[in-house]
């Protein structure tokens, strides 16, 4: 299937600020409201796409397994409903449920944080330290649909280990692949038309 890769935005890069609404309670969420955290991790991901499908037990899986620890997770849908309903509120709130995911799920109407983060593609992962630099960006693990590869997480979580036991991430990280967000008419960024690789 054709397939988006993630930008790769300048490590160190600061994280964006945010403020937009929880699909469950309907309440703004900024990037303050981790201020607390050692680490931050962005997800851009969505309801209807194959390749967050493919991952979404790990998605559960992290919310879970990082609850008790001092990260701070937030995913964050960006995509035109007019494109796929599932990604409205009213279907990213289904798939919150659904799901059985932990942490909020925002909701980027106007499209502008997902611009402000370079995001191209759904799963797109990014991982902040305490001081709010972009410290990894890139796949969760090596598994795409259909490529018999299991679902580990290992590439993200080595990443979030790695901040919050005080080290940096490797350096070989390697982009997420998956379907491009969905921009409204005449909204595409320019990093849009260079991101599609198959």
């Amino acid at each position: 299937m054709p397939a988006t890769a993630s930008t790769m935005l300048d490590l160190g890069t600061q994280a964006p600020d945010f403020s937009l609404p929880d699909v469950v309670s309907g309440r703004a969420v900024s990037l303050s409201a981790f201020q607390h955290n050692q680490a931050l991790l962005v997800m851009f991901i969505c309801h209807h796409c194959p390749f967050v499908k493919h991952v979404k037990d790990e998605l559960a899986r992290l919310g879970t397994d990082y609850a008790a620890k001092n990260l701070g997770i937030v995913g964050i849908s960006s995509n035109d409903p007019a494109v796929a309903a599932d990604d409205s509120p009213e279907g990213l709130k289904r798939m919150v449920a659904d799901w059985g995911l932990r942490f909020p799920v925002l909701y980027d109407e106007t499209q502008a944080v997902a611009k402000k983060y370079a995001a191209a593609c759904t799963p797109d992962f990014f991982v902040f330290d305490a001081a709010r630099r972009l410290v990894y960006r890139g796949q969760l693990d090596d598994s795409r649909p259909g490529n018999g590869k299991p679902v580990t997480g290992a590439d993200l979580r080595a990443a979030i280990d790695a901040v919050l036991a005080g080290r940096a991430p490797g350096a070989d990280q390697r982009p997420s692949l998956g379907c491009n967000i969905k921009w409204k008419a005449g909204n595409e960024p320019a990093y849009f038309h260079t991101a599609i690789v198959a």
